[in-house]
């Protein structure tokens, strides 16, 4: 697996963007300023991180948790009832959960196989 090459990360990358950014066209109610931005500027790192060092399957988990935290904020933040803040947090939250599920298998064959030298898993 080459770096700066999975698409899983970049689609992740885009939903921290789009994330962190709505909060200036969306009405914030509560915390979901706070989750959003933060959560969102946390998918990018992670997503920027993985297209750095390919093969790092916690850091896949990172993210998958990231963007499940960013899909149940608009309840833990107390936002379900602003449709445009929380509809941002349930799609761009489940998008990034779901690519980042994708990518940890791929993930982890490319630890195991880099670890190992090139020989297959047990």
């Amino acid at each position: 697996m080459k770096k700066w090459n999975r698409w899983q990360d970049y689609v992740a990358i885009i939903a921290g963007l789009y994330a962190a950014l709505s909060t200036i066209w969306t009405t914030q109610q509560g915390s979901s300023m706070v989750l959003m931005i933060g959560f969102g500027v946390l998918l990018i790192i992670a997503g920027v991180w993985n297209l750095m060092s390919p093969g790092t399957p916690a850091v896949e988990w990172a993210q998958a948790v990231l963007g499940a935290l960013l899909f149940i904020s608009p309840w833990i933040g107390g936002y379900s009832g602003r449709m445009g803040a929380a509809w941002t947090s349930w799609i761009a939250g489940g998008v990034a959960l779901i690519v980042a599920v994708l990518a940890v298998q791929p993930s982890m064959r490319q630890h195991t196989v880099g670890h190992d030298h090139g020989l297959p898993a047990h």
